[in-house]
């Protein structure tokens, strides 16, 4: 495993990291998602990501039972606040009220005393931001948190988070966007401003939920078992690649991870850790040996050329318009 500055903070964070965003208690029982949490532990990696809402709060209670007894000073442990955890009109956003009580709640569940980062899982717009970082700004006073970041802002939003941090004193590291070699929407705008303020990226989907391990081939039927045919949700964030043109695509890349000794998947990782402002990769897993493969992409430094190549191939099909940024923000309180 290597190794890596969180932004231009003090906190090393692993360069793989593993989250259990679409599996821990929901797609995989709770003895698989423990084997592949040790897995992931064996093969190096001590970054660990979850938020409240995966799985309606049970994701973070099975990473909590995984990783106890595990030196705790020897983990890094995120997790994110935003979205609905319960049926009242203050269980989501990021108001005082639900911030205070969902760190609260993620300790309880993760069973530790506090995260390494605590993440706003998206801008809220209903509440001010003044509100947000001040609640923020308590909660790593508390000791809570040691540091607070932020996922799919823009770069507007995190330039203005930013700022307000600043006159909090309020350790402002990190941003966790989804990014990979086809969906490139954060490097126009949101990859220069983080790295002016010293933010590191975390990005999620470094394969594209499952597109760029080349399983899916153009006209056949998605294989059994796969993401691509999940009925919990899974099947909604990968439909948008599920065409043949991409699918051809993808296929061309094989030649080029022969060539660097990598399968597609580890090929597709490597290459978002060629960006400089990737602090780490995160990756999921339904079975353990999928982490002990995919780990095989830290450290790897690919050529120059296969690099031009991997983007001579995918631009046509990849998604660079900084505007999907926030594609998926809400714009009303959810």
């Amino acid at each position: 495993m290597e190794f890596r500055h969180l932004g231009r903070s003090g906190l090393i964070v692993s360069e793989i990291a593993y989250g259990n965003w679409l599996t821990h208690g929901s797609q995989v029982e709770e003895d698989t998602a423990a084997a592949c949490i040790r897995a992931a532990l064996d093969a190096g990696i001590t970054t660990f990501d979850t938020a409240d809402v995966y799985a309606e709060t049970r994701a973070e209670s099975v990473l909590g039972r995984a990783l106890k007894g595990e030196r705790r000073e020897g983990l890094e442990i995120l997790t994110k606040v935003f979205w609905p955890t319960g049926p009242g009109r203050n269980d989501r956003g990021l108001g005082r009220k639900h911030v205070m009580e969902s760190i609260d709640g993620s300790l309880r569940r993760l069973q530790t005393d506090y995260v390494d980062v605590y993440q706003a899982h998206r801008y809220d717009p209903s509440t001010p931001l003044e509100e947000t970082m001040e609640a923020f700004a308590d909660v790593v006073r508390s000791g809570k948190a040691l540091y607070i970041g932020v996922s799919e802002w823009t770069a507007d939003q995190i330039r203005a988070g930013h700022a307000l941090a600043r006159e909090l004193h309020v350790p402002f590291v990190s941003n966790q966007p989804q990014y990979s070699a086809l969906w490139r929407v954060i490097e126009g705008e949101v990859v220069p401003v983080s790295e002016e303020l010293g933010l590191g990226q975390v990005v999620w989907s470094p394969i594209a939920q499952g597109v760029l391990t080349g399983k899916y081939r153009p006209g056949a039927e998605p294989p059994a078992g796969s993401r691509a045919t999940d009925d919990k949700g899974g099947a909604n964030f990968v439909a948008r690649w599920l065409r043949d043109d991409v699918l051809e695509r993808v296929q061309l890349l094989r030649p080029l991870a022969d060539q660097a000794g990598l399968s597609l998947a580890q090929l597709a990782v490597a290459w978002v850790l060629q960006n400089s402002n990737v602090s780490a990769a995160i990756i999921g897993a339904s079975r353990p040996e999928q982490v002990t493969e995919n780990v095989k992409a830290a450290g790897v430094k690919l050529e120059p050329e296969l690099l031009a190549r991997m983007d001579e191939i995918l631009a046509p099909v990849a998604e660079f318009d900084p505007a999907k940024t926030a594609e998926n923000a809400p714009k009303v309180r959810p």
